[in-house]
């Protein structure tokens, strides 16, 4: 049991360093690409401050790196987190399959039966 917990570490351990040098590396050219300016706000940023503007990827794949930018925008915390939590409300609203939903049950379904029921006994 150890020594799977110890492979599944390592595993996720190189996952992350993998995502943060992919990371790193579309940050870098985002930021010589573009103007330091959040794409939404219109927030300025400098040397300061950043850390607090990020890269989006515009069509959600992460591994969609273009030289050319053409897959990203830069956009500061606030924005990109919004931006994210758009995406996250929108999927929940969209039923794709078109199936029933989720719950199914009806805490009235056999009222009237009920009431019938209760005024006969």
């Amino acid at each position: 049991m150890e020594k799977s917990n110890s492979r599944l570490d390592q595993v996720i351990l190189e996952a992350r360093r993998n995502a943060e040098k992919r990371a790193q590396g579309y940050r870098s050219q985002a930021l010589k690409l573009f103007p330091w300016v959040c794409g939404r706000c219109a927030r300025t940023f400098t040397h300061s401050n950043l850390q607090l503007l990020e890269v989006h990827h515009k069509n959600g794949n992460h591994d969609d790196n273009p030289s050319d930018g053409g897959n990203w925008e830069l956009l500061c915390t606030y924005c990109h987190e919004h931006e994210h939590s758009k995406l996250k409300d929108l999927a929940g609203r969209i039923d794709p399959k078109g199936s029933p939903p989720a719950s199914t049950f009806s805490p009235f379904a056999d009222l009237k039966a009920m009431l019938e029921t209760r005024k006969r006994g």
